[in-house]
């Protein structure tokens, strides 16, 4: 297996054909073909599949994409630091679901560590796109929640990836809503209560699966029901239509400003949110600084809970 299989195997990947790739490449086709059955021969696995309508990864060929992107680019780091003596920036990205706390924590991570000579990516996505970020290295980190519900499918899947789940903190379920609410002004809220309020939730696309889920009690029948994409435009709901949302109670009035309020809902039910690795690979000076922030959430530091 050599550098050169290995950036054909990866460009294959991003090309809709082997054409397409062989053009990028500047190789002729039937010599980037023989190359790539070459190190499918070599690696006894199938990278590719070939059908009338291009080229298309196949699931094993996935994973093994992930390894040859970071094998190229830290050989790329290398190479530009060692041998043209070029000054590199290092890197750290982090995928998420959508907690601003999370979102927080690497704001104050970027605070100190300045980006003149780190490069950083922070990526606010669906659950299944989280523990695939951290899957292709595409992520150093994963944040995530567990519970009873969805813990005994998403380990499985976390092992069958080869990644590992570590519990950052633990906390009870609260109705996110603004304080121009209705129930607004309530010390708890029962979830019967909530009926005749659209209950809002993040859309998970293609995998939406009440295990992927972001917000707890994804089973329940609700009324009214609206899925987003995105925190500001269920942030817009929660005012236009005093919508409201599941969540661990932990606010960041930096970022969402202080018209929002999170009061306890009524149940035994608890969310443990934590962070994936890959199994095996140690985490980086940034990725540890920056679980420190969310630790600090943990400990009670920046966490503010229902604002009145």
């Amino acid at each position: 297996m050599t550098l050169n299989q290995l950036h054909y195997a990866i460009t294959m990947a991003n090309s809709k054909s082997m054409n397409e790739a062989a053009r990028t490449l500047y190789l002729s086709q039937p010599s980037l073909s023989v190359a790539i059955r070459e190190l499918e021969e070599e690696i006894g696995v199938e990278l590719f599949r070939r059908t009338n309508k291009g080229i298309l990864l196949t699931p094993e060929g996935e994973e093994f994409i992930g390894y040859a992107r970071q094998v190229v680019e830290q050989y790329a780091l290398m190479e530009a630091r060692y041998v043209d003596k070029k000054k590199v920036k290092k890197r750290f990205s982090v995928s998420m679901q959508h907690y601003t706390f999370a979102v927080n924590a690497f704001i104050e991570m970027v605070k100190q560590f300045g980006m003149d000579e780190y490069e950083f990516a922070v990526h606010e996505t669906r659950t299944y796109d989280v523990i695939e970020d951290v899957k292709n290295f595409r992520s150093e980190i994963g944040i995530l929640y567990l519970n009873d519900f969805n813990r005994k499918v998403l380990t499985k899947l976390f092992h069958e990836y080869e990644l590992e789940f570590t519990e950052l903190l633990k906390c009870g379920i609260y109705v996110y809503l603004w304080k121009g609410h209705p129930l607004a002004s309530r010390e708890s809220i029962a979830l019967e209560e909530l009926a005749e309020y659209p209950c809002l939730s993040f859309e998970q696309g293609t995998y939406n699966s009440f295990y992927f889920a972001e917000e707890v009690l994804s089973t329940y029948e609700y009324k009214r029901l609206i899925k987003a994409n995105d925190r500001a435009t269920m942030l817009n709901l929660m005012v236009g239509l005093n919508g409201f949302t599941l969540c661990s109670g932990i606010i960041c009035e930096e970022l969402n400003g202080s018209e929002y309020c999170a009061i306890p809902l009524q149940s035994e039910e608890t969310m443990t949110i934590g962070y994936l690795a890959r199994k095996g690979i140690a985490i980086s000076p940034l990725g540890q600084k920056y679980l420190e922030e969310i630790a600090k959430y943990r400990d009670g530091q920046g966490v503010s809970l229902r604002k009145d």
